[in-house]
């Protein structure tokens, strides 16, 4: 039998197979387009799974963000304390302030259906050391003309965990203006920023070198005080580096991740570095195919799949980066950073001694607003520095504003403008690994 002769030069027709012509070999360029396009999806499932706790990143699933993890073990561990001081005192108690580091004021007006203000005291005492508890003058205020309406004020752990219980202590004509403010609930303003400043004037007669104002619907993080001091250190050590000032504003003890986002004033930044990006590829695949034009190089690395490269995949992977959220992608060093813009809002502020005085004058003088706002006012006419800790040392747990319904006429996720008040990253602290960490800096002495 003869075996015909086959051509060199012949081509395999492509096979049918019901119609459909299935080549034998699939072209480079379709590999990789397969290869991206599962890269692709896989990346966006991951990112997905990764962010949706991110309020920054357009995978954010606000059902489950905002479930309360590690600050529902907190607030369980700050209740248990106060059921237990209601019937003896945690430590022992002194009025004189003499050797204190740190003011902790607190100012508290009765909520219906909510009762914040135990859990908060509980979680800043919960866990102190006996050392570090001396060196706290605790103020706790209730911020009401006639203080028996406060159910607090009536009870034992009140005045078995504080160091002062403050009560209005006004002239006539001011008390009547206060009782005045508390029946007409519009004007909350006012009388939060008195009682602000109320507070602020007792903190800074107590002298201690630093004062924190907190309010009366967080909860502290086990260890808050050893990172607080040591924040307050570098605070002090970086100000007197990078300014001229004698002291910063304040240090925050609390943000929410949702204003630190993509801002679209930085557009041209964000513009440059993705244009940089594309044409440092485009130039590198160029390079390959010239420098080392081997066959594999010059058949893949053509015109053609190097414009579908740049063009095509590389900026789909820089949309996915910029919608995996900033706090995800370029999140904030933990430790103490700065923080001058789009830091919100006043759960926690810690001010050196030698602003009190300034801020008192100024919230006076101003007589109604937001403290939160007033005091980026302050700051920014003046070019102040203010400082963060992150994580955040203290949550925002209170879901029932004391301003009444916040909701507003277009309530984005269906939530109150408290509910949304949120640190995320607070969420994930391990409560044995804080135990550990706080229980180390205690056998050492604070240090």
């Amino acid at each position: 039998m003869r075996i015909p002769f086959i051509s060199s030069n012949y081509r395999y027709a492509p096979l049918s197979v019901n119609g459909v012509t299935v080549r034998p070999h699939a072209s480079p360029t379709a590999i990789a387009s397969i290869v991206f396009i599962g890269s692709y999806l896989l990346a966006i499932l991951y990112i997905r799974h990764c962010t949706y706790r991110d309020p920054t990143s357009v995978f954010f699933d606000y059902t489950r963000a905002y479930e309360p993890a590690y600050s529902a073990i907190r607030q369980r561990q700050a209740d248990s304390f106060i059921d237990a001081a209601g019937t003896t005192r945690p430590f022992s108690n002194s009025t004189a302030t003499s050797g204190k580091a740190l003011c902790v004021g607190i100012a508290s007006v009765a909520r219906e259906n909510a009762r914040y203000f135990r859990t908060t005291v509980g979680s800043i005492l919960e866990g102190l050391g006996e050392e570090e508890r001396q060196k706290i003058h605790l103020i706790l205020f209730i911020a009401h003309t006639d203080p028996t309406v406060h159910p607090a004020y009536s009870e034992a752990w009140l005045h078995n965990t504080a160091d002062q219980v403050l009560v209005y202590d006004l002239p006539a004509d001011e008390l009547k203006h206060i009782k005045e403010l508390e029946q007409e609930k519009g004007l909350f303003r006012e009388k939060a920023l008195f009682d602000y400043t109320y507070l602020l004037k007792a903190c800074s007669a107590a002298e201690t070198p630093y004062i924190a104002m907190l309010e009366d619907d967080v909860v502290a993080m086990d260890g808050w005080f050893h990172r607080t001091q040591h924040a307050l250190d570098l605070a002090e050590k970086e100000t007197a580096l990078t300014s001229a000032a004698l002291d910063f504003l304040y240090l925050r003890l609390f943000y929410t991740e949702e204003f630190l986002g993509w801002n679209s004033e930085e557009w041209p930044t964000y513009l440059f570095y993705s244009v940089l990006t594309v044409s440092i590829s485009a130039a590198i695949l160029l390079s390959i195919r010239h420098i080392r034009p081997t066959k594999m190089a010059t058949a893949v690395l053509t015109n053609r799949n190097i414009l579908i490269i740049c063009g095509i995949c590389i900026p789909a992977y820089i949309l996915l980066f910029f919608a995996a959220g900033r706090a995800t992608v370029l999140p904030l060093p933990h430790g103490l950073n700065e923080m001058n813009k789009f830091g919100c809002c006043s759960q926690g502020f810690v001010f050196p001694h030698s602003r009190a005085q300034d801020l008192i004058e100024y919230y006076t003088s101003r007589h109604v607003g937001f403290v939160d706002m007033l005091t980026e006012e302050y700051a920014d006419e003046r070019g102040e520095t203010r400082w963060a800790i992150t994580p955040p040392v203290i949550q925002h747990v209170g879901r029932k504003s004391s301003k009444g319904d916040d909701f507003g006429k277009n309530s984005k996720y269906h939530m109150s403008v408290a509910e949304k008040l949120w640190n995320f990253e607070f969420e994930k602290y391990d409560a044995e690994s804080l135990r550990r960490e706080h229980e180390m800096i205690l056998r050492k002495g604070g240090d």
